[in-house]
């Protein structure tokens, strides 16, 4: 079947068989590694990736839950497309929420990182101002088995604006 979808902001169309879950699709057609495989279950969240359909609306998605073709017309953001190119004047610049996990140390081996920083993306779109409690339960389907969660969770609070006490 055609799939057809921006990702990343770029126009990407292949023919996959149509049971080809959409992680795969980004991992092994398009090389898009970042996008973790982790339990094939939608347990960890690993692969979390954020999804805008036709509403404007973006929100975190499994991609090992969904299938390359659901994803046709729609906008995919992976953790490839969360940093902004600085074209020729050198490295892109990171996302808020990235800067936020380097900057507080949210992260330990790595493996969780990218598919938690787009839930937490996609938290913070929908609750720009969120407490300590709420961060814990908006982030509750991404499990990290290294860092315990209070940096990732300092993290957050930092990229919303506020501080763990907040």
């Amino acid at each position: 079947m055609l799939v057809e979808m921006t990702i990343n902001g770029q126009l990407r169309s292949a023919d996959v068989e149509p049971r080809t879950l959409l992680v795969h699709y980004l991992r092994d057609e398009l090389g898009l590694t970042g996008t973790n495989v982790g339990c094939d279950t939608s347990s960890c969240g690993a692969c979390t990736i954020l999804i805008e359909g036709a509403d404007g609306v973006g929100e975190s998605v499994k991609s090992c839950t969904m299938l390359a073709v659901q994803a046709r017309g729609a906008e995919v953001t992976t953790i490839e497309g969360m940093a902004t190119s600085n074209g020729d004047a050198g490295p892109p610049s990171l996302n808020p929420m990235q800067q936020a996990f380097m900057d507080c140390h949210g992260l330990q081996c790595g493996y969780c990182t990218p598919g938690m920083v787009m839930a937490a993306t996609s938290l913070l779109s929908e609750n720009p101002s969120p407490t300590e409690t709420e961060v814990r339960v908006g982030l509750e389907g991404n499990l990290c088995r290294c860092t315990g969660y209070h940096n990732i969770v300092k993290a957050v609070l930092s990229a919303a604006g506020g501080g763990v006490d907040q």
